[in-house]
């Protein structure tokens, strides 16, 4: 009678309780299936979480730093707030600035073919000084390229359908981007208010996920991505400054745009060499040989100590990680992702490498973790 009296609502009194492990089991499936569905729902936002996330963790040292200087009444709304459009300013004006380049640039190209479609392209007189190769090269010219009705044929029907299609897909793609950038700088307001408690809640989780091996690979992570934003942003955009420099002493037209251009394929490695390899060629077209040796001796001297003494000191020093698996991370992290793989992949390296070496060297357990590399400690 008391069994039954005291027994749960819904329950059986002779029915037993559920055992504590089909219980654990019962919450991991079920909080699973829910981390499932909510990323599916949020599918199309993730992006944006991602990017400000970065962006938090890169920028939250000097953020706590402005922080114990502006005044308490504020720091609740307006800090935040000032830190976000600032942000937003400091990536709209860039981007405005290369899409117009861009912009410039597909017209003169536009013009540049609707011209050839009338006068054939002409053989260039460097063709000839090739040695072996060159007199056939530039008979092959003359016979397929110096023809008008050639150039139609190559360029006609794609320059006849591609305005239109692509002035829709363009537009639609501006406009996804936009909406991606306004929620991205809006999550970014919310990290930059709550991001102290936020950031003690998730080592609270990470601690209960992983035991007391959970702090220390949060700690990781977030040095990951310091040292990813250090080692490839800020790398990549010195290489594109001194690299720039070059191309300003070659005479080369464009030089901001070009300059921006490698500063931003930098960012990614091995991706500098596309464009002053293709400046060299162009020097080298035109009759200046000295120039075109010039420029792609510099661009490989600059990738060659950014990429092998720089980056690899500034990245996996960071995170205490191999340099090789930063690169193999950040460039499968790029193949599976795309662009927010340059970030993930070496942040998802640096937990498994963190993980690895406790589980299999528990001299590690006795390691200080990163220095300042939690979230809730940067600036105190």
């Amino acid at each position: 009678m008391d069994c039954e009296h005291n027994a749960p609502e819904g329950t059986q009194a002779n029915e037993p309780p559920a055992p504590p492990v089909v219980q654990r089991i019962s919450r991991i499936l079920a909080a699973s299936a829910l981390a499932l569905l909510g990323l599916w729902i949020l599918r199309h936002f993730l992006a944006a979480l991602f990017w400000s996330t970065i962006l938090a963790i890169a920028l939250w040292p000097l953020y706590r730093r402005v922080e114990r200087a502006f005044p308490p009444r504020g720091r609740r709304i307006a800090l935040p707030l000032a830190a976000t459009l600032l942000i937003g300013l400091g990536l709209i004006v860039p981007l405005a600035f290369a899409g117009m380049q861009v912009a410039h640039e597909i017209g003169s190209l536009l013009r540049y073919v609707a011209e050839l479609r009338h006068s054939g392209l002409p053989t260039p007189g460097w063709l000839m000084r090739i040695p072996g190769v060159g007199a056939p090269l530039a008979e092959w010219w003359r016979d397929h390229l110096n023809d008008p009705q050639t150039i139609k044929a190559l360029f006609g029907r794609v320059f006849t359908h591609i305005p239109a299609d692509s002035a829709r897909v363009i537009g639609v793609e501006i406009l996804h981007r936009l909406v991606i950038f306004g929620f991205t700088l809006l999550t970014l307001f919310f990290l930059f208010r709550d991001g102290e408690a936020l950031s003690r809640q998730l080592l609270r989780l990470s601690h209960r996920m992983l035991g007391p091996s959970g702090e220390r690979v949060a700690h990781h992570m977030i040095a990951a991505v310091h040292g990813t934003v250090v080692g490839l942003v800020l790398v990549g955009l010195a290489e594109g400054i001194l690299i720039g420099f070059s191309y300003a002493l070659a005479g080369l037209p464009h030089v901001v745009a070009l300059a921006a251009l490698t500063g931003v394929l930098a960012i990614i490695p091995f991706g500098a060499p596309i464009v002053f390899w293709g400046a060299g060629f162009y020097l080298l077209a035109i009759g200046d040989t000295g120039a075109a040796i010039g420029i792609v001796a510099f661009g490989l001297l600059v990738v060659f100590v950014a990429d092998h003494f720089i980056r690899p000191f500034l990245i996996g020093g960071a995170a205490r990680v191999p340099f090789l698996w930063v690169l193999l991370g950040i460039l499968g992290g790029i193949e599976t992702f795309g662009l927010i793989g340059l970030f993930l992949g070496p942040v998802v390296m640096a937990a498994l490498i963190s993980l690895w070496r406790e589980w299999t060297d528990p001299a590690v357990l006795d390691e200080p973790p990163p220095g300042g590399a939690a979230w809730h400690r940067h600036g105190q």
